[in-house]
């Protein structure tokens, strides 16, 4: 029986890969990639030649099964998103429960994500914290908000440039302006940059500044309190 491995890959600079991620790679029998593109790029900056085949939100139901088919045949099989660790708001998820039922041994490597350094340099409370990732674009996006509205611990979101005014807008209407906030992007990047404040200085911001890259957004909790700005 083969095993399936979660390969975390950078989220910017190329050096924050792993030792280890680099020897999985080079010695899998297949890598599932997000977009065989970007990940080809990757292994060619690190002179991996290994076969591809494209894993994505799109497609993964309907792959997922030949896959855990290749797992019980005895491949080893690496699984890498676009950036950052598969699973989180990537795919992944989905073909590990499914080798874990059907009795392959899973393993996922630590590396890059990027919300772990947005939080610890936002400089709120890390010592709890609650990932929300992509809100829904449309249904179901006022009504997940509102549920947090009473959230204490800090609040991490991930966020695209085109919708980060009007989603920190829309965390305005509900958490309130005088709220603090961080908004990390292109971490790990040349131009990587944090904006910390209140989420009305926030939108203020990035309302007269256009918004380039991919973002985190971190939000302090209910009961944290202005004085633990830095």
């Amino acid at each position: 029986m083969g095993t399936l491995y979660l390969v975390p890959t950078p989220v910017g600079n190329l050096e924050d890969i792993t030792m280890r991620a680099l020897k999985v790679l080079r010695e899998a029998d297949l890598i599932m990639a997000e977009d065989t593109r970007t990940s080809g790029n990757l292994l060619r900056h690190f002179d991996i030649r290994n076969a591809m085949l494209s894993y994505h939100k799109f497609n993964e139901h309907r792959t997922v099964e030949s896959i855990v088919e290749r797992l019980l045949a005895g491949q080893t099989i690496a699984v890498v998103s676009d950036a950052g660790t598969p699973g989180i708001s990537d795919p992944g998820f989905l073909v590990a429960r499914e080798a874990i039922r059907a009795g392959v041994e899973v393993i996922t490597l630590p590396g890059a994500t990027a919300f772990v350094p947005a939080l610890v340099s936002s400089g709120l409370p890390c010592d709890r914290f609650c990932f929300e990732g992509f809100l829904p674009q449309k249904k179901g996006r006022q009504t997940r908000l509102q549920a947090l509205a009473e959230e204490t611990r800090t609040m991490i979101f991930y966020e695209s440039p085109h919708r980060i005014v009007k989603a920190l807008a829309q965390f305005v209407e509900v958490f309130g302006p005088e709220r603090l906030a961080s908004v990390c992007r292109e971490i790990s990047k040349v131009h990587e940059e944090s904006v910390r404040g209140t989420l009305q200085e926030l939108l203020d911001h990035f309302t007269e500044t256009e918004p380039r890259g991919e973002f985190v957004i971190v939000v302090g909790g209910k009961e944290q309190i202005r004085e633990q700005r830095t």
